[in-house]
């Protein structure tokens, strides 16, 4: 959040995907990990070409973390979060990685499976990090799930939300039905999450044209990850980076 002549101002980002598998940089549908839309060779210098197009935050996730439980591309994400702020996420389920993320230099570190398993501890980082920790909430069917979108919870999205209402955390909602398909986005089920808490709501899954991003700001979102209508070209960043502040 800015400050401008005393007065706080909320920053609307546009956030571009970058999802790392096999050392390339991919796109999955539904997250699903055999069913790969594309793949790019070089994840540091796909990077870089969001950045030199406007990016201000880029969204890693190591894909074979989320699926395996732990961190496989360490290296290469603390290559990118050196040139531009970075948000990391996948397969983070031990403290120690991610404030060694943290402490090197990572802006923000994302909880899943650990936020819905642990969440006294997660409560207790977020202390000693505050707003330095995103909690993703992974919908399908409107159940959450986690452990890289295949084991079901009984958790509904709005009360992993709750969960963390004292917290200076962010959440980042998906909805895992949508995502990768490229086909629009359900914004009643976006407009219920944001609603139903104060804290900062960034958005994802399904983002599929300029509409979208207005929409889901509108509804009060700090934000949007885009991933598969950018690397299409359905979309152009450089029409949605129009809607910042």
């Amino acid at each position: 959040m800015l400050k401008v002549q005393g007065k706080s101002l909320v920053v609307f980002r546009v956030i571009p995907a970058v999802d790392i598998k096999g050392g390339k940089v991919v796109r999955l549908v539904q997250g699903k990990r055999d069913m790969i839309r594309l793949e790019l060779e070089n994840p540091l210098e796909v990077a870089k070409m969001w950045v030199k197009k406007g990016a201000r935050v880029l969204h890693v996730i190591d894909l074979d973390g989320a699926f395996e439980g732990k961190l496989f591309h360490e290296d290469v994400i603390l290559k990118i979060a050196n040139i531009v702020e970075t948000q990391v996420g996948g397969g983070i389920r031990d403290f120690k990685i991610a404030e060694r993320l943290l402490d090197a230099g990572v802006k923000r570190v994302i909880f899943g499976t650990l936020a819905v398993r642990d969440v006294k501890s997660v409560k207790n980082f977020a202390k000693i990090y505050p707003n330095r920790v995103m909690i993703a909430i992974d919908s399908r069917k409107d159940n959450v799930f986690i452990e890289g979108w295949i084991k079901k919870t009984e958790l509904k999205p709005i009360e992993v939300a709750k969960l963390y209402e004292d917290c200076d955390v962010s959440l980042l909602y998906t909805n895992i039905d949508v995502e990768g398909l490229v086909s629009g986005v359900e914004i009643e089920k976006i407009r219920e999450i944001v609603e139903s808490t104060s804290l900062p709501v960034y958005v994802a899954g399904g983002i599929s044209s300029l509409d979208d991003v207005r929409a889901i700001k509108k509804c009060g979102a700090r934000g949007v990850i885009i991933g598969s209508a950018l690397y299409t070209g359905k979309v152009k960043i450089e029409e949605l980076l129009g809607e910042e502040e």
